[in-house]
Order: structure tokens, then C-alpha cells, then sequence
């Protein structure tokens, strides 16, 4: 078969994603901790951005702006109210959808005096303009390392030894652990593993007791020593962790050679220490979660769906400066860097909007479909999926799945992730309306909640039961897989553990 080159011609139709367009794609899923990132890089990137310094009702009323772009602002209950009337004929949920609010924090001041949670949590005095404050600069809560250098310092170690017990402070983690090979570190430093192993017996000593062992076994053995308590059976019952963590007691008694009474003043001199000595001191400090989205109760029984002003970067496109460089541009390429940014910076703004806005309709209509369980609980969870979120605000599966990515919605039950709110469903076994898998597995952690004698305890069979009777059709295996997920042992280790309290 003879091979030739030839050339030709077709015609077709593809979808093209421009820089701009994936741009504000990425924009949807980004966190308000990395959007304030982006735009902190742009703000230094594009010279014609500047942050916009006013109040912030301004901005708040450019998102807000046209009820035609906010369908989900103003919600319908009817359907809602069609639903949920047979849960509860006193009060509907349906009549607490999501009402008619102002999407600003001004304009949340004025719908009937509510109060504007954008500021909350803003309080506090400063110093010299410092944000953390003179409280939080006086109170700064010392490190497990430095605690542990500080007791170096005043200790008896002097030259090589002093180094070495430096080295060995720093591989300590946060939990009072030591996380390196004393072969290695003696490797690395060329030292003699022996005064290593004198060096950590001086460790051993410094507070929290025991700091810097190696395993959980040393650690307790550290312990037990300093309260005066290690003895033959003692060590025995540390050698045999793995018994007692199964709760084989017979096996542990015959490791340990003593009886039952012996045994259990035992394990409760044990379950006194503390098997992580320095989670006590402070680490990193702990990241507080800020809502995007503010849910609260109005007037007449409607839920107000709020826009978080605090997570919202409000910039603007410096005209003045734009129409300055721009007349004083002389050649082709400053002037197709002035006119890039002014598009890119204009884009931006735009973007910025109607990522706000795209927001606050996901929001606006999880609120609506999970209505319920803002008014009566976990229990009326609601199943729902991502298509009919898009369904009901004309949007594809994929924009919803971004926007609740890493978004947040504060509602008077609490701060939950947007993810929370779309759970699957089970069949009722009634052939009645479905249940969410978060209301039943609140349904039986509050069953295994209830046991208070052996007798009382259900087994994964009997609980499928028991939800049967209440309507909720579900196998035995997902049974045991939404316990198994709460870490909620079996039935035989419940009893087991009844009949030792007892």
C-alpha cells in the first residue's frame, strides 16, 4: 500500500474556554481566603486596580443590584408549604422560606431593625492600629519548643551534650513525641549513640512529664515513674496495650498475674496520664472558619439570606489614572499594556460580581430546599443533589459544585459548609417522601445514645428494625457503614463496656 502526503480542508464547531472565561470559572471554587489572595496579587499586578475604600453598602448594593439577576432573592413558599404541612399542620416550614431581605449589611439595618452580622465579631480594642491588638500581643501563649529550651537553658547540660539535647528538642512534635532515630541523629552529628541516650534521659525529666519519649509505651513509663506507680504488673500491663485496647481483660489478667480489683485500679492509674504531654501548649494557632453567607430569622417567619460583606473584595478601575497614563502613552506597546489592563481590571470587577451574585442564588435556593431543617433540625434534613439546585436556579451541575466548594453559611444551628446541606436519599419504606442519610445517621447515633443497660443495646439488625417501624427503608450493611463512619464500636465491644461500668 502506497503512503502520500495530502492536504485538506474541514469545517467543524468546538467550544473554546478563553483565559478570561477559565478565569472566572476558578474564580467560583476559590475560598475568601485565597480570592483575597488572588486579589491581592492583582491589586499589585495591575496598576489601574485599587480597592475601594468607601462603606461598604455601596458595594453591597452593586451586588444586589437587579432583581432579574436575583430570581432566588425572592422566593416562592408555596411549594415549600405544599410539602412540609403534613410534618407539622401548627406551623409550616414552608411559611419560613426565604423571604424578601436586603443583601447588604446596610440595608439589613433597616428591614426591621436586624442587626448586620457582617460586623460581628469586629469588636475589641486595638493598639496603635495593630488588628491583633495590646490583649493579644500581652498574652501570647509560649510553644512546647520554647518550653522545652527554656528548661535546657537551666539545666545542667553544658557544650556537645547541650547541642545535641537542641537537635533532639527540635524533633520533638506537637504532641511531646520524638520523631527521629536517635542512630540517624547521632549519624548526622557525629557523636556516640550512648550520650545520645544520656541526653534523653535528661529530657525525660523536663515538664510536661513525659516529653520526648519515643512510643506511647515510654511515654506512660515516664509518667508512672514520676507519680512512684511502675511496678512488675504495671509493666506487664504496658507490654499488653494492645489487649487492653481490645478490652480482653481475662487475657490481661493472666498477663499481668493479678485480679480483677487489682486490675481495674489499674487501668484507671493508666487512663489518668496523659498519652499526649504537650498537646497542652499552644501550636499553630487554630484557623477560625468565616462564613460567605449569613442566614437569620426576619420578621413574620422568613429566613434572610445575607451576603458576607467582610468576604467580599470591593475594587474599582481608577479612571482618572487610566485616562492620565493612557495620554501620556507614546509608543504601540504602552499602549497595549494601558489598554490590557484596563480590560483585564474591568473584567475583574465584573467578575467579582457576579461571582456574589451566583453566591447568593446557590445559597438562597439551599435555603429554600433545606427550610426544615433551619426550623425543627437535623432530623428534616432534606435529601438534595446538585441537579436540582441547577434545575431551580437554570445554572449547570458543574457551577453549583464550584460555588460550594470551600463557601460557608452561618444560620442560627450553626456554621455549616455548603456541601452539608446536599446529602443523599433513602427510600421510605412507606413509600412516602425520602430521607436524608444525615437525619438517619442522627437517628441512630441518638438510638446507641439512649442505651444505658446491656439490655438496651441494639444490634445493627435490630436498629434496621427499629427504622423500619419509624418508616425509613435501609440495608443492615448501611447500617453498619454509617456507624462505622461515627466510630461508634459494635454492639458485642457496647455491652462489653455497659457491663464494666456497671
Amino acid at each position: 500500500m502506497a503512503l502520500s502526503a495530502r492536504l485538506e480542508i474541514r469545517q467543524g464547531q468546538g467550544l473554546v474556554i478563553t483565559p478570561q472565561l477559565q478565569q472566572a470559572i476558578k474564580l467560583l471554587q476559590l475560598s475568601n481566603l485565597e480570592l483575597d489572595a488572588f486579589v491581592e496579587a492583582e491589586l499589585e499586578r495591575n496598576p489601574l486596580l485599587q480597592r475601594d475604600e468607601r462603606d461598604a453598602e455601596p458595594e453591597a448594593e452593586a451586588v444586589s443590584d437587579g432583581p432579574g439577576d436575583l430570581s432566588a432573592d425572592r422566593i416562592d413558599d408555596s411549594a415549600a408549604r405544599a410539602e412540609l404541612d403534613t410534618v407539622h399542620d401548627d406551623v409550616s416550614p414552608g411559611e419560613r422560606a426565604t423571604g424578601d431581605a436586603e443583601h447588604t449589611p446596610g440595608g439589613a439595618a433597616e428591614a426591621g431593625g436586624s442587626v448586620d452580622w457582617s460586623k460581628a465579631g469586629s469588636g475589641g480594642s486595638n493598639y496603635d492600629g495593630d488588628a491583633d491588638g495590646l490583649e493579644g500581643i500581652l498574652t501570647h501563649e509560649k510553644s512546647l519548643h520554647e518550653h522545652l529550651h527554656d528548661q535546657l537553658s537551666a539545666s545542667s547540660l553544658k557544650g556537645a551534650e547541650a547541642a545535641a539535647a537542641s537537635v533532639l528538642i527540635d524533633a520533638v512534635d506537637e504532641g511531646g513525641y520524638l520523631r527521629a532515630e536517635l542512630a540517624e541523629v547521632a549519624d548526622r552529628l557525629g557523636c556516640d549513640i550512648e550520650m545520645l541516650e544520656r541526653v534523653l534521659a535528661v529530657l525525660h525529666g523536663f515538664e510536661p512529664v513525659g516529653v520526648a519519649a519515643r512510643d506511647l509505651r515510654e511515654c506512660l513509663t515516664i509518667q508512672l515513674k514520676d507519680h512512684n506507680r511502675y511496678d512488675p504488673a504495671m509493666a506487664a500491663l504496658l507490654d499488653n496495650l494492645q489487649l487492653l485496647a481490645k478490652r480482653d481483660m481475662p487475657a490481661l489478667k493472666r498477663a499481668c498475674g493479678v485480679d480483677d480489683e487489682d486490675l481495674r485500679e489499674m487501668v484507671a492509674e493508666l487512663r489518668a496520664l496523659t498519652p499526649r504531654p504537650g498537646a497542652a501548649f499552644g501550636g499553630e494557632p487554630a484557623q477560625t472558619v468565616v462564613p460567605d453567607v449569613y442566614v437569620r430569622e426576619g420578621l413574620g417567619g422568613m429566613w434572610h439570606v445575607e451576603l458576607n460583606s467582610e468576604t467580599l473584595p470591593r475594587l474599582l478601575v481608577d479612571q482618572r489614572y487610566h485616562a492620565r497614563v493612557s495620554a501620556a502613552a507614546r509608543t504601540d506597546q504602552e499602549k497595549t499594556f494601558v489598554s490590557d489592563c484596563a480590560a483585564q481590571a474591568s473584567w475583574l470587577v465584573k467578575s467579582l460580581d457576579q461571582r456574589a451574585k451566583t453566591i447568593l442564588k446557590v445559597s438562597s435556593e439551599i435555603v429554600r430546599q433545606q427550610d426544615a431543617f433551619l426550623a425543627y433540625g437535623v432530623e428534616h434534613l432534606r435529601p438534595l443533589n446538585l441537579k436540582t439546585v441547577a434545575d431551580a436556579i437554570q445554572m449547570h451541575e458543574s457551577t453549583v459544585s464550584r460555588v460550594t466548594s470551600n463557601k460557608y453559611l452561618a444560620t442560627p444551628r450553626g456554621v455549616f459548609e455548603m456541601k452539608f446541606f446536599f446529602t443523599s436519599a433513602i427510600q421510605s419504606s412507606e413509600g412516602g417522601e425520602a430521607h436524608s442519610a444525615e437525619s438517619v445517621r442522627h437517628k441512630i447515633r441518638a438510638l446507641i445514645d439512649a442505651e444505658a443497660r446491656e439490655a438496651d443495646v441494639h444490634s445493627d439488625d435490630a436498629i434496621v428494625d427499629i427504622l423500619k417501624e419509624a418508616g425509613v427503608d435501609i440495608a443492615r450493611r448501611t447500617v453498619a457503614k454509617y456507624r462505622e463512619a461515627m466510630r461508634i464500636p459494635s454492639s458485642v465491644e457496647r455491652r462489653r463496656r455497659l457491663k464494666e461500668t456497671a
